[in-house]
């Protein structure tokens, strides 16, 4: 069964962002003429995805405002504190429902293929409780990590741990299962706690983006976005 809601994470403070964030929250700082979060909605609704969860936070009169017209999308506030990534996906079960749910980070990017339509094409629920979208680190421009994963041949994860370097980032997007967020105690935690579960079991899969990708998510990623589009 292919997803057809998602989540958009959207409610952290966006601190990389410097001063562009001192009185709006991360998802309205404009990218290439729009707010960033405006990339992220329409990448799914180009997939056809149906309906949206965006968890809100840090300015959220602000973001939420913004968000009212689409009525495919939902809000969910975040109070008093926020989450993190999947204490924020807990949070909105009772919006996503039980199915397999796509998620995304809104400070990215893509420059080429619809990263979503990518994604579902490659998810198979049968072998698989997670599909994360990898990105070759060579392919993803403002990022200056270490990377995150390792890749064999069967599109089987392992995490990077004490190594160096990997050879790939994880992008920002994923489709993922629920059901596993039940054995979790603690109400604020990260979506890593729910991947190491899957790792354990061998469930969790990868596919690479056939592109390259931009990390807007602080000043120089989107100076090095606005350059790669005017030169498209």
């Amino acid at each position: 069964m292919k997803p057809d809601v998602a989540m958009v994470f959207a409610a952290g403070f966006g601190t990389r962002m410097g001063h562009l964030t001192e009185n709006t929250p991360k998802p309205m700082v404009p990218v290439l003429g729009r707010p960033m979060i405006d990339h992220s909605l329409n990448i799914l609704s180009e997939a056809n995805i149906g309906s949206v969860v965006v968890n809100t936070h840090y300015f959220a009169d602000q973001l939420e405002a913004h968000l009212a017209p689409r009525l495919s999308v939902a809000c969910i506030r975040e109070e008093p504190e926020v989450l993190e990534t999947g204490g924020g996906l807990k949070n909105a079960l009772p919006l996503i429902g039980a199915d397999p749910v796509l998620t995304l980070n809104c400070d990215a990017l893509w420059l080429e293929k619809n990263p979503v339509k990518q994604l579902l094409t490659a998810w198979n629920p049968d072998e698989m409780d997670g599909l994360l979208l990898l990105i070759k680190c060579a392919n993803a421009y403002g990022y200056t990590g270490i990377g995150d994963f390792f890749l064999d041949d069967n599109n089987k994860l392992q995490r990077n741990g004490t190594q160096s370097k990997a050879p790939y980032v994880y992008s920002g997007v994923q489709i993922i299962k629920t059901d596993l967020l039940g054995t979790i105690e603690k109400n604020c935690f990260s979506i890593s706690l729910l991947w190491e579960k899957m790792l354990a079991s061998d469930r969790l899969g990868g596919i690479i983006y056939e592109g390259e990708w931009v990390d807007v998510g602080h000043p120089e990623g989107i100076k090095i976005a606005e350059q790669k589009a005017a030169n498209v």
